[in-house]
């Protein structure tokens, strides 16, 4: 056993650093996406009401909403190793609360962990990928990383159903958290800490957070990529409401977010491609126009392979735009307040988590799923010419 263990870390070393931050970011995201869909229909299975439920998710997003920026903030004065552990720590005791104790009152304080530990993770990884990356490569580097949260959105439901059907709610609580394990294995002893030992010490720069809103670019990222953002959350909040009011198995809703996943790593795979003939700018106004076309449509779908179909196509328009809107984010954000200019994008987008579910868990109950996905879709529609007119104006000054 005492060889065993020196293999082991003599393996975990022999990962490629980037890789080793793209699986941390994929074993925290794996328990976040498992999370929610298990602690979505659990506190189904207790007759939670829909608001409850929506109540119970927002909560998810709440916390990491308040403390986003700070956590931006530390993570430009101490380096991204020391945030996705603590991270990693906080969402393995999320996950294990539940699976230890069963009851609807341990969901709260369970999902607030999760959710903390996640974004702390998340804006570790994303600081580590800009500030280790230049401008030839940043682009491609949150491709590939966002084709790794591509996979964790596909396993972590996927196994989250399987789990609940074949074992119960209690013992998908205990996988995620094993996730959760593998990520703070990956930190503790490979080469993650090294790296950022060894990055050049941090830029002082004075600034308040609304100094970075201030400026007009940044605030346009901001708004588009919040709008595709709380797309991608929201559909992981609906689809469970309404697979289970169609009737469907937990292995069966699992396997539509399933898809919706696989879709968005297909296209990511191909965004390189894609890139030589389109803007950023040009695949975000497709991508807003693709999902309102999408939302639109789903609650007319009452088969599974048809709402399959559908969210294969929302797959494939959400995919796109992560890693356009990250890539934007670092060539805008001034030097040495990558970090913070994450957090914000955090804090906003962790708002709209925390009150949408709420939002649209009431509007469930009051009009029924088809204004919940209607309502999705207009606030999409938001975004549309405010992201075709910067399309439009790049465009015009590459042709003067």
């Amino acid at each position: 056993m005492s060889r065993e263990k020196p293999v082991l870390l003599s393996a975990v070393r022999q990962i490629p650093p980037f890789l080793q931050l793209v699986l941390v970011a994929i074993a925290a995201h794996i328990a976040l996406a498992g999370a929610r869909v298990t602690t979505t229909l659990y506190a189904l299975s207790l007759q939670a009401s829909s608001l409850s439920v929506g109540i119970l998710i927002g909560m998810i997003a709440f916390f990491p909403m308040l403390l986003a920026v700070p956590l931006g903030k530390f993570t430009d004065r101490v380096g991204y190793a020391r945030p996705m552990a603590v991270g990693c720590v906080l969402a393995l005791i999320g996950c294990l609360l539940p699976a230890a104790i069963p009851g609807m009152i341990v969901l709260y304080p369970s999902v607030i962990l999760i959710g903390i530990g996640f974004t702390a993770v998340h804006i570790g990884v994303q600081h580590a990928v800009g500030v280790l990356s230049n401008a030839e490569n940043r682009a491609a580097n949150f491709s590939w990383l966002s084709a790794g949260f591509s996979t964790s959105s596909f396993v972590g439901p996927v196994l989250a159903g399987l789990l609940i059907d074949f074992s119960n709610y209690r013992m998908a609580y205990a996988v995620f958290a094993l996730s959760c394990a593998s990520g703070l294995l990956l930190i503790a002893f490979g080469q993650i800490r090294q790296l950022d030992q060894g990055r050049a010490g941090p830029l002082r720069v004075k600034g308040s957070a609304i100094d970075l809103l201030r400026d007009p670019e940044m605030r346009r990222i901001y708004f588009i990529g919040i709008l595709l953002a709380a797309a991608w959350d929201l559909f992981t909040f609906v689809i469970p409401l309404h697979g289970s009011r169609l009737g469907f198995s937990a292995s069966t809703i699992g396997l539509i977010l399933g898809t919706f996943a696989a879709a968005t790593f297909t296209i990511r795979l191909g965004m390189p491609l894609i890139a030589r003939h389109y803007s950023e700018w040009q695949m975000l106004t497709g991508a807003l126009a693709l999902a309102v076309v999408c939302y639109l449509l789903l609650p007319f779908m009452h088969q599974p392979f048809a709402i399959m179909t559908v969210s294969a196509a929302l797959g494939v328009a959400l995919g796109t735009t992560q890693p356009m809107v990250l890539a934007l984010l670092h060539h805008t954000a001034p030097p040495g307040r990558g970090g913070e200019a994450i957090g914000i994008r955090a804090t906003i987008g962790n708002a709209s988590q925390a009150i949408l579910p709420v939002a649209f868990g009431a509007a469930g109950a009051a009009l029924g799923i088809v204004g919940v996905f209607w309502g999705i879709a207009v606030m999409l529609g938001a975004g549309i010419p405010v992201a075709w007119k910067k399309a439009n104006r790049l465009r015009g000054s590459k042709n003067d």
